[in-house]
């Protein structure tokens, strides 16, 4: 069952009306078309309504929707008719068709096209370059098919005027092999249509050079158009009673360029025809001025027949299936599509509108056939009683078109063929006398005399099956004919351009070979739908039946009367009738189930019975329509649309339950999911910092494996980087390695060390170099590699100094420099004792020049001197503290008075 639309789009399949009636079906119809829902099921057919407006249910994401679904599994949709043909075809290697019917304008070709897009997106997964270029081959052929077959009408702006049935060969894993393209009943009255068309050239060229055609070849073809269009211009005119054409030649001159033949024979063929006698004799006999209009209007309309049918073979050379193997290749299947020119009413309707319903009555036969023979086979296939459904029989109407020595047909070829001067007017006055009894015929003459809306000897009737259509006889003979001379023949053949040659094959035969004349078109038309009806039956059909809402191509006028006339031609209520004559709606058991399993408690949420029937069984007592059921073997069939619309309700009903706690359960289920991850996620993150701490104290017990037996202790090895849960430990550990380190400092070396640590912390980046690999003597004037030149007058001094103040101890002797507060400097030499602070003169054998005690040392002096924390720390850190000197603190400057 397909998913059902909500109420207010109506009914998604017309089986399931109330009521099978014309009210019932238009009002579902209408109201669809007015909320956008243009296809409709009766059961595997689909009806399909012209929305006369670019519509977005076509894209990537339909597509998807609609790919290896059940037909009823989706809305409907031409997509669900193509995917259940592709898998009738895939799966059960079954040769399908799809046809499309209805009137000039309903959207056939636009359908057909959709189709044929659908299959090309689904086919070719492993996106196989010889597969894609069949693909685009066959998509290909509908923009030139449509350049050529179709036309501009005063009822559609691209008017299919010919039949076209396409089989699709593919290969036994799914994929497009190649295809074959017939034409049926091209309207040659339409010759001009073609520039005038809605279509660029150059699409149509690029299509052309797509599906393989040279650059001649389509040179060729704009050629042979050209020479069409000119024939129109020639004109003709009589001189001394001899016709002849008209003007200075420019225009024949011009066709034998465009033909690639002379000027000559082209006049010669446009004026003689050629004639054997009955003795063997060849003459040429002029035209008469209304003969040779006939004779170019004839040349004109076959040279497009003629091009259009060598395209159509053109293409079937490139996209037949080639090289075919089956011992190599499996077997081949095919699906059809048959896009078809629909029944037609018209105000004047001729020859070809006569051809046209005669094929229409010939589907419709085979299609009313079909479905019943398909309902039967199921019936009997699931072993259910069906009664037998009286219909419209339409056998007496194609009989009395189609029927040997007594159809419309045969009478017409009988004319046609017959000696002497047969006008349309006598074949009528034949046709009215053997067709008198007939209740299907009927013309002014014989069973309607007082019809004024016949005339005498120009119309007759038919009553087709969906409704009567009046035709005009007039031209009916000349159309059956095949009135083109042989002169035209001969003349194309002997063309230059191959192309033209090989249109024309029948032009190689002389005048007195030419004995037998050709079959007539109601004959070959005949021949092919007969044909084409035998190609069908034999496949699996699903249908698509199109109708146009309005004449105005408006997307929002919906003229009932126009469309009930085309749900009448169409058979539709009649496809709904048989369709209801059984079972409305028949189902998998599984399916059936996997559907309404929530509306019955034995069998929510899975049911326990032995079989699927024997659930399905339980939920169609619960509900209290068994009487209304019946159970094959492998399908449930339910007689009443209103048994499953109580279903429908009921399940509607529970879906916002279930909804709620599929939610709840689904909800929950993410909850532990997200739960089990995270706790996941803290068991990975545990042990991950389990092992960047192990790696972390391998690393450096690897580091400081040796640091023992290191000159520096290990003070030199870079320390890894702890992780961040190791940084308070790590400081800890470093100052705990840098204790041990300074353990092993003797004694005799602790205040130097603290004074270069000091000095660190101030001096570290400030000087590039200030002793700190050196051992600190603090007497540096007395060194002799210090000062090798003054050492020996500096300890003189000194000793002098001792000898005369008694100080016992040199705390710190070194040259430096003073700066005035006019910023001039002056080179002095510094002696600190334990009792006193000495300025020297360095350039006068370090005369003292100034002597002061430390405890006198203030900020009064004049010459100051910027020392920081870290320089006292330097050079008086013992003597500082020793003499209760408070010490700066770290940072900040201080005016230390020297002198």
């Amino acid at each position: 069952m397909a998913e059902l639309e909500a109420l207010e789009f109506g009914k998604s399949d017309f089986v399931l009306l109330d009521e099978v009636n014309m009210e019932q079906f238009m009002e579902n119809l209408k109201l669809r078309f007015e909320m956008g829902r243009i296809y409709t099921f009766i059961g595997e057919v689909v009806v399909s309504v012209n929305p006369y407006r670019e519509m977005d249910i076509y894209g990537k994401e339909a597509i998807s929707a609609y790919r290896g679904r059940e037909l009823y599994e989706n809305p409907p949709h031409l997509y669900a008719v193509a995917d259940a043909a592709y898998k009738a075809m895939k799966r059960r290697a079954k040769d399908t068709c799809i046809v499309i019917s209805g009137e000039s304008g309903a959207g056939k070709t636009e359908a057909s096209k959709y189709i044929m897009q659908y299959i090309a997106a689904i086919t070719n997964p492993s996106q196989r370059e010889e597969v894609e270029s069949v693909k685009n081959v066959l998509l290909k052929s509908n923009c030139v098919l449509e350049a050529f077959g179709n036309a501009k009408t005063n009822r559609n702006d691209n008017s299919s005027r010919f039949g076209k049935y396409m089989d699709i060969n593919f290969s036994f894993s799914g994929d497009p092999t190649g295809g074959h393209i017939n034409n049926y009943l091209l309207e040659k009255v339409r010759t001009f249509c073609f520039t005038t068309g809605n279509r660029s050239v150059k699409t149509v060229r690029t299509a052309l050079k797509v599906i393989g055609f040279s650059e001649d070849e389509i040179e060729s073809i704009y050629r042979v158009l050209a020479t069409i269009l000119l024939l129109g211009n020639i004109q003709f005119g009589t001189e001394e009673e001899i016709v002849q054409v008209e003007g200075d030649g420019e225009v024949v001159s011009h066709i034998a360029e465009l033909t690639s033949t002379q000027p000559q024979q082209v006049e010669k063929a446009l004026l003689f025809r050629t004639v054997a006698t009955g003795g063997g004799d060849v003459i040429e006999k002029g035209h008469s001025e209304q003969e040779a209009c006939f004779g170019r209007e004839a040349f004109s309309k076959a040279l497009y027949e003629r091009l259009f049918g060598w395209i159509v073979g053109r293409i079937n050379s490139v996209i037949e299936v080639k090289d075919y193997n089956p011992m190599l290749h499996g077997k081949n299947t095919v699906i059809g599509v048959l896009d078809i020119y629909g029944f037609e009413i018209f105000d004047n309707n001729s020859f070809e509108q006569f051809c046209i319903n005669y094929c229409n009555e010939k589907l419709q036969q085979l299609f009313i056939e079909l479905i019943l023979r398909q309902e039967q086979e199921e019936y009997e296939r699931e072993g259910v009683a069906w009664q037998h459904i009286e219909y419209f029989n339409n056998q007496i109407i194609v009989d009395l078109v189609e029927q040997n020595h007594k159809g419309i047909l045969s009478m017409l070829d009988e004319a046609c063929l017959s000696g002497g001067r047969v006008t349309d007017t006598v074949c009528l006055d034949s046709m009215s006398s053997r067709l008198a009894q007939h209740p299907h015929y009927t013309d002014r003459k014989v069973g309607a005399p007082a019809d004024k809306t016949m005339e005498f000897q120009k119309h007759f009737r038919i009553r087709h099956y969906a409704g009567d259509v009046t035709y005009s006889v007039e031209g009916f003979l000349d159309k059956n004919k095949d009135l083109l001379f042989q002169d035209f023949k001969r003349l194309m053949f002997n063309s230059t351009n191959p192309v033209l040659k090989d249109m024309w094959p029948d032009g190689g035969l002389s005048i007195t070979e030419v004995t037998k004349r050709p079959q007539t078109a109601a004959s070959l038309f005949k021949n092919s739908i007969v044909a084409l009806v035998d190609k069908l039956s034999c496949k699996e059909p699903y249908y698509v039946r199109c109708v146009k809402p309005n004449e105005m191509k408006s997307p929002v006028l919906f003229d009932a009367a126009r469309c009930q006339h085309q749900v009448a031609y169409l058979g539709l209520l009649e496809n709904v009738r048989v369709r209801r004559a059984g079972f409305a709606y028949r189902q998998g058991y599984s399916r059936f189930l996997l559907r309404y399993k929530m509306t019955c408690e034995y069998t929510w949420p899975n049911h326990l019975m032995a079989t699927d029937r024997e659930a399905v069984e339980a939920i169609v007592t619960q509900h209290g329509f068994q009487d209304d059921v019946a159970y094959g073997h492998t399908k449930l069939f339910v007689r009443s649309p209103r048994s499953l619309f109580s279903l429908e309700q009921e399940r509607a009903a529970l879906i916002p339950i279930l909804v709620l706690f599929l939610q709840k359960v689904w909800r929950g289920a993410l909850a532990r999911k997200r739960c089990r991850q995270l706790r996941a996620v803290y068991a990975i993150m545990g042990c991950y910092r389990k092992h960047k701490l192990k790696a972390h104290f391998l690393e450096v017990e690897r580091r400081l494996a040796n640091a023992r037996n290191m000159a520096d202790y290990g003070r030199g090895v870079e320390w890894p980087l702890p992780p961040a849960a190791l940084a308070q430990f790590h400081d800890i550990t470093v100052t705990w390695w840098a204790h041990q380190v300074v353990k092993r400092i003797p004694p005799s070396e602790v205040s130097e060390v603290r004074a270069k640590v000091a000095a660190l912390g101030a001096l570290d980046g400030a000087r590039k170099a200030w002793g700190v690999g050196r051992p600190w003597e603090r007497d540096y004037l007395a060194n002799a590699r210090d000062c090798p030149e003054t050492s020996s007058s500096f300890l003189r001094v000194s000793k002098e100094l001792k000898t005369r103040d008694q100080f016992g101890l040199v705390l710190f002797s070194g040259l430096c420099r003073k700066v005035n507060r006019f910023n001039k400097s002056t080179d002095r030499a510094v002696l600190i004792t334990d009792k006193h602070l000495y300025k020297l003169e360095p350039r006068k054998q370090y005369k003292v020049l100034k002597r002061t005690p430390l405890d006198q040392v203030s900020p009064r002096d004049t010459h100051t001197y910027m020392y920081t924390h870290a320089y006292i720390h330097t050079h008086t850190h013992t003597y500082i503290h020793s003499h209760g000197i408070p010490v700066p603190q770290e940072g900040e400057k201080v005016k230390v008075a020297l002198f």
